[in-house]
């Protein structure tokens, strides 16, 4: 009968996971990168990534983690942070917060010159 291990759980968002979760991690979805399919190799660079992430109400937790390579991580993680930012923005403009930006006091015409509003 083998020993059941508990699931890791970061104490913060900003706790790492300790190389045993990252072998868990990378064993329980055989090496392979979550976010292209490849199959990651000795010699490629890879980390762990939250497959929901934090930003985005994801938790740090051994079951949110999975390897990506690192050049796919981190175009996701640049997607992630975008994607936040247009949803906040579109939430404060909705509720009022951020106002639209006013318009220019500048006109331009048909024929290409400009003018005072």
């Amino acid at each position: 009968m083998s020993r059941a291990v508990e699931e890791w759980v970061g104490a913060t968002p900003d706790t790492t996971a300790p190389p045993r979760v990252r072998l868990r991690v990378f064993e329980a979805h055989k090496g392979i990168c979550h976010i292209s399919g490849r199959k990651i190799g000795p010699a490629d660079q890879w980390d762990l990534d939250h497959v929901i992430a934090l930003c985005n109400g994801g938790q740090n937790r051994e079951s949110n983690l999975a390897p990506a390579l690192r050049d796919k991580h981190r175009e996701k993680t640049s997607n992630d942070t975008d994607e936040k930012s247009r949803i906040a923005s579109l939430r404060q403009r909705h509720l009022g917060i951020k106002p639209k930006k006013p318009k220019s006091k500048w006109k331009r015409k048909v024929d290409g010159t400009t003018v005072l509003r």
